[in-house]
């Protein structure tokens, strides 16, 4: 409380900051709405991104908050694809040109943007988000360098994740044939295609729910905290079960030449492709 003003409510600054999140509009076209100033709305906006990021590790939990054997039996569900834990997939989400690094954050369609890494389960639930890398930065390095990658890497999960060509065909990252053969190879591409496209259609709902995604006009440091509010306010939604929005056609993918598969890699593909397809 002061002795300038009135102050507003928990549940008025709440408000001020999912119309911004839900619409993307100017903070002036908010402040407007609400009868408040651009610096109120800016302010509200700050304090309720970093409340929710405190919540990430709550509602953003890799593999899931529900057991192994379930996320697998949803993913079998979709096109009979085993073992399947994760889709995974980067989309990139346009900011303004930053004054430090400006370079950096160009991505291959000469826009500037946050290069964002999403897993999702087959409810569309985000079970990762890495939202930190500039739009220069491939997908591929993206996951190498995460905490996530390591923990796969020491075996410990029991499962799959379903990538694109962007991502090296690895153990526990699985990858299309490149150049499917007649048959099972062409078989297991389908289920491949059919599984992974529930990471595209999660991104789809995200994107649709907050329309503050499709441009940020904050530094890349507050564009990082917004995202990361969104995907925590998109698990809370789709745990109480709120009516996905209508999507838009998703933005064609960023084209990057594909990284080398691994031996492992290879190995673990032409195994499941050999036993189930």
């Amino acid at each position: 409380m002061t002795h300038r003003g009135h102050a507003l409510s928990s549940e008025q600054i709440l408000c001020i900051a999912l119309r911004f999140f839900a619409n993307g509009s100017f903070l002036y076209n908010v402040g407007d709405a609400e009868h408040v100033s651009k610096a109120t709305v800016c302010r509200a906006v700050r304090n309720v991104t970093l409340a929710l990021k405190r919540l990430l590790c709550t509602f953003v939990v890799f593999p899931s908050h529900r057991p192994t054997s379930l996320l697998k039996e949803e993913f079998h569900r979709i096109a009979g694809f085993p073992g399947v834990i994760g889709c995974i997939d980067g989309t990139h989400i346009p900011i303004i040109a930053p004054s430090i690094n400006e370079g950096d954050y160009v991505n291959r369609k000469s826009v500037h943007s946050i290069n964002v890494q999403i897993i999702c389960d087959g409810a569309h639930m985000i079970n990762n988000v890495e939202a930190k890398w500039p739009g220069s930065v491939h997908d591929s390095r993206m996951f190498r360098e995460s905490t996530l990658s390591a923990r796969f890497a020491g075996v410990e999960f029991d499962g799959y994740l379903l990538g694109d060509r962007g991502y090296p065909c690895q153990r526990y990252l699985l990858t299309p044939y490149p150049d499917p053969e007649p048959g099972p190879q062409r078989h297991y591409n389908l289920a491949h295609c059919r599984t992974r496209a529930r990471v595209e259609m999660t991104i789809g709902i995200l994107k649709a729910r907050f329309q503050c995604l499709r441009r940020l006009r904050v530094t890349p440091e507050r564009a990082c905290d917004i995202i990361v509010a969104c995907v925590v306010l998109h698990n809370i939604a789709t745990i109480r079960g709120e009516q996905c929005p209508t999507l838009s056609p998703c933005d064609p993918g960023i084209n990057h030449t594909p990284p080398a598969d691994t031996r492992d890699g290879r190995a673990v593909r032409d195994m499941i492709c050999v036993n189930h397809f």
